[in-house]
């Protein structure tokens, strides 16, 4: 059998840092949204009685190393099923190490596929038990669309879909360690905690105006991003109703009401950087697109 699966991106409407766990991970307030640049994943069972990946980046580590790699593993520890031998093909359209998520949609896509291929029947909630194993963004990745991540993200609540929009996605040509970024966080602290519940209020009333003015990311009050500044003073000039950091950076997003305004920011933000696209929110994370027995 061999499945293709459309892996989405995620960006955080807002990331707050509760606190540091005894466990050395840290408690999260993320509310999530899943874009449409997507990566695609391709499952496909042969007899090897082994994982192998290819991609189409040379800079994609194609062993264990590869959350798609470890998401596999962690499916046949959970389930206790015996690998029959497993091919994994990623094309990637998602900007890697960018803050968007595309290593846990990969791993996401892999145990969505492992699930059909194997035929656990396993629900929502014993598919994300296994993605947290293998990373925080991976149980969000699994279900998508607009939520509420607490604890080291496992914990997904339900809330109103973001109302029509377009988000520009631009990311700097930098790199941000997220392990060094949550060590910035237990050195100093953060300045300011955003507004938790005026965020969700706005959700819930699926206001996107006030959305975007609450939008925060804490992480961005401890990590410099060469550029930023000047990549969110564009996109307000073009009309953004609010710009952002995601995740723990490098990329900066706009949301805007009206197509054309994206658009013309995408066309002046190029002169300074390779990797931008304007897309629209989606109602999942993960898309199966073909089955073939």
């Amino acid at each position: 059998m061999e499945i293709k699966i459309k892996a989405y991106a995620k960006i955080n409407l807002m990331l707050d840092i509760i606190n540091r766990r005894t466990d050395g991970y840290h408690d999260l307030f993320m509310i999530m949204q899943s874009v449409n640049v997507y990566d695609t994943v391709t499952v496909k069972e042969n007899k090897s009685k082994k994982i192998s990946i290819t991609c189409n980046l040379d800079d994609i580590p194609l062993n264990e190393k590869n959350i798609a790699w470890k998401a596999a593993e962690a499916f046949f520890k959970a389930t206790k099923r015996r690998n029959r031998g497993i091919e994994i093909d990623i094309v990637k359209r998602i900007p890697h190490a960018a803050g968007l998520a595309g290593g846990s949609a990969d791993g996401a896509a892999v145990i969505l596929a492992l699930n059909e291929i194997y035929k656990t029947e396993l629900s929502a909630d014993e598919l994300c038990k296994i993605g947290v194993t293998v990373g925080a963004d991976v149980p969000f990745c699994l279900t998508g669309g607009t939520k509420l991540a607490q604890g080291v993200g496992e914990v997904i609540s339900k809330i109103k879909t973001l109302p029509k929009c377009y988000i520009l996605l631009a990311k700097p040509d930098y790199s941000v360690n997220t392990g060094a970024a949550f060590n910035e966080f237990d050195t100093s602290g953060k300045i300011h905690t955003p507004d938790k519940f005026g965020m969700l209020c706005a959700v819930q009333a699926r206001d996107l105006q006030e959305i975007c003015y609450k939008m925060e990311n804490v992480f961005e009050q401890f990590i410099e991003v060469p550029e930023r500044v000047h990549i969110k003073e564009i996109m307000k000039r073009n009309g953004a109703l609010g710009v952002c950091m995601s995740g723990s950076g490098p990329t900066v997003f706009g949301i805007y009401n009206d197509k054309e305004n994206a658009k013309k920011a995408a066309s002046e933000l190029t002169a300074y950087l390779k990797e931008i696209s304007v897309c629209t929110p989606v109602n999942k994370g993960c898309k199966i697109v073909k089955i073939t027995e």
